[in-house]
């Protein structure tokens, strides 16, 4: 895994404030905005840390405004633009298809 332990235990302890605040209630005290923030945080989070957890490997879009630590494999990209998005994910799927071609037999 190439993401270090001080890395992943960062995550972890703003995971676990992110839970306490909102089990605490603190979040409904928030703008509606940042409170929809905050939440869509703790899902990325939640969804990551279940990935290191069961040892799966992590590729990421990364933009000017992420860490490149936390992912096993890094896709710099401009995580705002549709058509980034789509070249990346079209990339992708025609490598995925390629890959499986090879390895499973024509019906």
């Amino acid at each position: 895994m190439s993401t270090n332990w001080s890395t992943i235990e960062t995550r972890l302890h703003k995971f676990r404030d992110l839970r306490a605040e909102q089990k605490k209630g603190r979040l409904n005290r928030l703008l509606k905005r940042d409170a929809a923030m905050l939440k869509r945080q703790l899902y990325h989070l939640q969804t990551y840390l279940e990935c290191v957890t069961l040892g799966i490997p992590t590729i990421c879009l990364i933009d000017t405004n992420c860490d490149p630590d936390l992912a096993d494999i890094s896709i710099p990209a401009n995580d705002d633009a549709i058509a980034s998005i789509r070249l990346i994910l079209n990339k992708l799927v025609f490598a995925i298809c390629e890959g499986r071609s090879s390895y499973i037999p024509n019906r």
